[in-house]
C-alpha cells in the first residue's frame, strides 16, 4: 500500500493510460535521513519523481536507476550507502552523495504494460507469430487489422508476415507508423527488392536502412512455426537489447513519375500504360495491374480511395 496519499490517485491515471512508471519503494531507513520504510514514490518516463523516498541526495541515485528499470522491464534493489558494508549479490550499491552519510535500500519495479507487437499478415505463418509473441509476454494485435488504422495502436513493433499477399502495401503502412522496430518475413533477396519500392514511394532512407528484413536468425526455418520462431526471437532481441524508443519523421511522399502509378489494392507500382483495367472515380485515375485488385476495389471503393489519396498523386480525372 502507497503511503504518500497524493501518488495513488496518479499511480491510477497512469494505469488507465497505459503510462509506463517505476514504483519506489523504501524498504530500509538508517539515520541520519529523511525517509523512513514504507515509504513511496513514482517515476514516470520523462524523469520526474512524485512521492517522498528521501531528500535531493537520494532523489538523482533513485531517478537514474528507475529510468533503467523502466527500459529493462527488470525488477531492482539498490542499495545507497557510505557505511562500507558489503551488498548481497542481488543488491546494486550506490554512493550516498550527502554529507549526512545516512543508508536506504529501495525496491524499484516497472509498472509499464508489455509492448505492442502489430503482426500483419493472414499466413500461417503470421497466425503462428502471434501466437509466440504472446507467450513471450507481448501484447499482441493485428489479425484482420485494417492497414488505415494502424498507427492508432501506436505499436512498438511492426512485423510483415503477408508472404506475397500485398507485401508493399503493408511495409509500407508499416515504416509510415510511429512503430520503434519494423521486421519482415522474406528473403533477402525479396527484401532488397521491396527497400527498392519503398524508395519509389516515398519512404525516408534512414527508415529503409533501419527494416530488419529478413527478420531473425538464419535458423534453416522450412514450417510456418520455424519461420515464426526466427522472426519472434528478432523482436525479442529488439527488446531486450534496447533499441532507441525515439519516433521517426515521416517525409512528406513526392509525387510519382508521371507514368507511374500505387496500385491501392495491392500496393504495386505499376506503369499507366500497361495496366489491365483503368477507372475513373474520385476526382482521379486508378490503374490495376490484374482482375483481383480490380473486383477488390469495385467491392470496397471508399477504403481504396482512402489508401490511392495517401499514397499516390494519382491522375486528375
Amino acid at each position: 500500500m502507497m503511503t504518500e496519499p497524493s501518488v495513488l490517485p496518479l499511480a491510477a491515471q497512469y494505469l488507465a493510460q497505459d503510462t509506463p512508471f517505476v514504483v519506489v519503494t523504501v524498504i530500509r531507513a538508517a539515520s541520519p535521513t529523511s525517509a523512513y520504510v514504507g515509504a513511496q514514490a513514482l517515476v514516470d518516463g520523462a524523469g520526474t519523481l512524485h512521492g517522498w523516498v528521501g531528500g535531493g541526495c537520494a532523489q538523482g541515485v533513485v531517478i537514474t536507476a528507475a529510468l533503467q528499470v523502466l527500459q529493462s522491464g527488470e525488477a531492482r534493489l539498490i542499495r545507497i550507502s557510505n557505511d562500507g558494508s558489503l551488498s548481497p549479490a542481488d543488491v546494486e550499491q550506490h554512493a550516498m552523495p550527502c554529507a549526512s552519510n545516512g543508508s536506504l535500500e529501495l525496491f524499484l519495479q516497472s509498472m509499464a504494460t508489455a509492448p505492442l507487437l502489430v503482426v500483419l499478415g493472414t499466413t500461417p505463418a503470421a497466425q503462428e507469430c502471434r501466437v509466440l509473441g504472446q507467450r513471450m509476454g507481448l501484447r499482441v494485435a493485428g489479425d484482420g487489422l485494417d492497414l488505415a488504422t494502424l498507427n492508432t495502436l501506436q505499436p512498438r513493433y511492426v512485423l510483415v508476415a503477408t508472404q506475397g499477399d500485398g507485401d508493399e502495401a503493408a511495409l509500407d503502412a508499416a515504416l509510415r507508423s510511429s512503430a520503434v522496430s519494423v521486421l519482415m518475413i522474406a528473403s533477402a533477396r525479396k527484401a532488397n527488392q521491396l527497400r527498392q519500392a519503398m524508395q519509389v514511394r516515398g519512404i525516408p532512407a534512414a527508415r529503409i536502412a533501419a527494416l530488419h528484413a529478413p527478420a531473425g536468425p538464419d535458423i534453416h526455418a522450412h514450417t510456418p512455426v520455424e519461420i515464426a520462431l526466427a522472426a519472434i526471437a528478432a523482436v525479442v532481441t529488439l527488446r531486450r537489447a534496447g533499441a532507441p524508443v525515439s519516433a521517426f519523421d515521416v517525409q512528406p511522399l513526392p509525387a510519382l513519375p508521371a507514368n507511374l502509378y500505387i496500385n491501392p489494392v495491392c500496393g504495386k507500382v505499376i506503369d499507366q500504360a500497361t495496366a489491365k483495367h483503368v477507372i475513373e472515380l474520385g476526382g482521379m485515375t486508378h490503374y490495376f495491374c490484374c482482375d483481383g485488385c480490380k473486383v477488390k476495389f469495385d467491392l470496397a471503393p471508399d477504403k481504396y480511395l482512402a489508401i490511392a489519396r495517401t499514397t499516390s498523386t494519382g491522375v486528375t480525372a
